[in-house]
């Protein structure tokens, strides 16, 4: 990226500032990038966790398959899913709050026993569905957000902060080379005065 500028101090001073303002940016983009990499790895962690959790409850329930028949599938609905927003790192993530069911009401002593254990289970199954994908979701916001503080860092580690100090530098040395010019036409002028005194005087 090059970096616009003029020879002047008006651009010196404008750059400088730029220059400042992103080196005291830096430290703050890299550890919230080293933040996201560790809340994206917790996350990702969590999901995985709550899929074998899952995936062991739907096992543990394995010998309930035949059972499943008889159970009537309107019984049980989910009929809100509260979903909180909570920030990590600086970036709003989703998190699980409370899940509320319907459950139709039913006769205990005309349906089989195991009825309201099998209400119990798809409670447990669905809430466990439901926090996975929360936190795939979680985990995907903040690797997004990673992604673009790493390029962020990256621009400015790797281009603008080299960019801006290789500018400074040339428009010193360019104001120093005018100085100096001008005090090396400044010598001769007044050399030549000098010489022209003394013809004058002679």
């Amino acid at each position: 990226m090059a970096i616009k500028f003029q020879y002047n101090k008006t651009s010196l001073t404008n750059l400088g500032k730029q220059l400042k303002m992103r080196q005291n940016a830096l430290p703050t983009l890299q550890n919230k990038e080293s933040a996201l990499r560790l809340e994206v790895r917790r996350a990702k962690a969590d999901a995985e966790r709550v899929t074998e959790e899952l995936e062991a409850s739907l096992q543990r329930y394995d010998y309930l398959a035949a059972l499943w028949n008889e159970f009537e599938p309107g019984l049980i609905s989910i009929t809100d899913v509260e979903l909180k927003t909570v920030k990590v790192a600086g970036v709003k993530t989703p998190y699980l709050g409370e899940i509320q069911y319907e459950i139709r009401p039913f006769n205990a002593f005309v349906k089989p026993a195991w009825f309201a254990d099998g209400v119990e289970i798809l409670k447990e199954l669905s809430r466990l569905g439901i926090e996975s994908e929360v936190y795939l979701e979680k985990s995907r916001i903040l690797e997004y957000n990673r992604k673009k503080t790493t390029q962020k860092v990256n621009l400015y580690e790797k281009v603008q902060i080299p960019g801006y100090k290789e500018a400074i530098r040339k428009i010193k040395r360019y104001m120093e080379d005018e100085e100096n010019l001008s005090k090396a036409s400044q010598k001769i002028v007044k050399s030549r005065h000098e010489a022209e005194e003394e013809e004058a005087a002679v």
